[in-house]
């Protein structure tokens, strides 16, 4: 076979790599250039003639950078993004360079042996149940979307019905129920498997978010039939966790008369069962029967990584398995295949085992910990700030915040005007939100790298975009 010379186009790349993370804290966290400023740069005939593969790296590192926002920065605060470390970034590198196609365990089973051991490693690190399945899928919509694949077979199939094999059509009524704060996510699984996203039960919740075990009660007992309760480990604008345990107490009593079926969505904040000191937060998480987390969130591992565990091995096999004769045939290895969506998938179980084995439970504990107390460090000055109201309970890592309008006219119209100085400003990034019927600014601290000094230099950039130009 031809070898080509593979180290000109790599050691552009490392070098702009080494260029972008090496001065993240002398850059803006926003992008310098616009989508329509970008698009010009970028728009070129397609060339008849390739280039040399340093040049055409090395030119697309220099004209992609404006375009890019610091995410992995440790003032960047916005959607729940955390920033990789130095080895799972090393580690995907890795990944592209190994260019495997994970599907099966046959033709890969250094990376296949490599995901069965890192799912072990998660379900001990989160004190899940450890015969649980694990699938390693692109984020947290599709960790979401196989759990609630799972959940409807097994529900159905205890009314007798085979979704796989019979479909919806005539099948018994499956009923959704999630709190009034759930995530998009669910309802976009929801629809698409078929179950009608304006058919989900909206259970109310409390002050903070928090699904209230009351109301579930009550809106349980008039439904027939089959039913999915999805409850929250972490809610997107509060981080609020719902009371899982006496949720699960509700859905528990439940299955003695119809099938249930307990899903947590833990995107946000089910990485704080690593910890000590959060686990009593989440304690009851370990009681439902499938859990979505998202490893590029609160693990920090590089995109793109979401995680499934049901607890249910056969109904997530039923659901997502598939075979063909140009295949390899079943054995006992485990195949990927089997528990994903996806036929070719990149080995993403790579960066989480580097990720994993160079923090260790400490490490992950540190990092988890870490981030929650910048988060009740930031509320803390934030209540300081003269106008400035902290809107939550500040859980985990989620801060909400909304401003007075110092002219006395429309808050709303002030906290979004503040929060796009604050972001044009360059020194942070949180993002914006609704909460309630007002708008709020959120900031999600999820990044290993933040600490004190970018809280202070946070608060002080609010404190400027708040009074100076309100």
């Amino acid at each position: 076979m031809r070898v080509p010379d593979w180290r000109p186009a790599l050691t552009a790349a490392h070098g702009a790599a080494l260029d972008w993370l090496e001065h993240l804290d002398e850059r803006p966290v926003r992008p310098d250039a616009d989508y329509d400023t970008m698009r010009a740069a970028l728009a070129e005939p397609m060339p008849e003639t390739g280039l040399p593969p340093e040049q055409v790296i090395a030119e697309l590192a220099a004209t992609v950078r404006p375009g890019l926002i610091a995410m992995n920065h440790g003032r960047f605060f916005g959607w729940v993004i955390g920033g990789a470390t130095p080895a799972g970034v090393a580690a995907d590198w890795l990944v592209a360079a190994w260019d495997q196609n994970t599907a099966m365990a046959e033709p890969t089973p250094g990376l296949s042996a490599l995901e069965a051991v890192t799912a072990d490693w998660l379900l001990e690190l989160l004190d899940l149940p450890r015969t649980s399945s694990v699938a390693f899928v692109t984020g947290a919509q599709v960790a979401n979307l196989v759990c609630l694949a799972a959940a409807r077979d097994r529900v159905l199939a205890d009314t007798g019905w085979d979704v796989e094999g019979q479909g919806l059509i005539g099948a018994p009524a499956v009923t959704v129920l999630a709190g009034e704060y759930m995530h998009h996510t669910i309802g976009k699984a929801v629809r698409i498997l078929g179950l009608g996203e304006a058919r989900i039960i909206t259970v109310a919740a409390d002050g903070n978010a928090r699904m209230r075990p009351d109301a579930l009660s009550t809106a349980l007992l008039a439904v027939e039939g089959p039913a999915i309760v999805c409850a929250q480990a972490g809610e997107i604008a509060t981080g609020g966790i719902d009371p899982l345990a006496r949720l699960a107490d509700v859905v528990d009593a439940r299955r003695a008369t119809s099938p249930t079926w307990l899903h947590v969505d833990g995107a946000i904040g089910l990485f704080g069962r690593a910890s000590a000191v959060l686990a009593p937060k989440l304690a009851g998480a370990e009681r439902a029967d499938s859990w979505c987390t998202d490893a590029h969130k609160w693990l920090n591992t590089p995109y793109d990584c979401g995680i499934a565990v049901v607890r249910d091995r056969e109904a997530h096999h039923r659901a997502m398995t598939l075979q063909a004769s140009y295949l390899p045939q079943p054995g006992a290895a485990r195949d990927p295949i089997d528990w994903n969506p996806e036929m070719s998938r990149r080995a993403r179980a790579t960066a989480v085992y580097a990720t994993l084995r160079t923090l260790g439970r400490a490490g992950v504990a540190t990092l988890v910990e870490g981030d929650c107390a910048m988060a009740q460090l930031l509320a803390e000055g934030i209540r300081e700030i003269p106008g400035a109201e902290v809107c939550n309970e500040v859980e985990l890592n989620q801060v909400l915040v909304r401003l007075r309008d110092p002219a006395g006219l429309d808050d709303d119209a002030h906290t979004r005007a503040t929060l796009s100085r604050l972001q044009l400003s360059g020194v942070a990034f949180p993002s914006a939100t609704t909460f309630k019927g007002h708008a709020a600014i959120r900031f999600s601290v999820a990044n290993w790298a933040t600490d004190e000094d970018d809280v202070a230099e946070t608060l002080e950039a609010l404190t400027d975009a708040h009074t100076r130009w309100g």
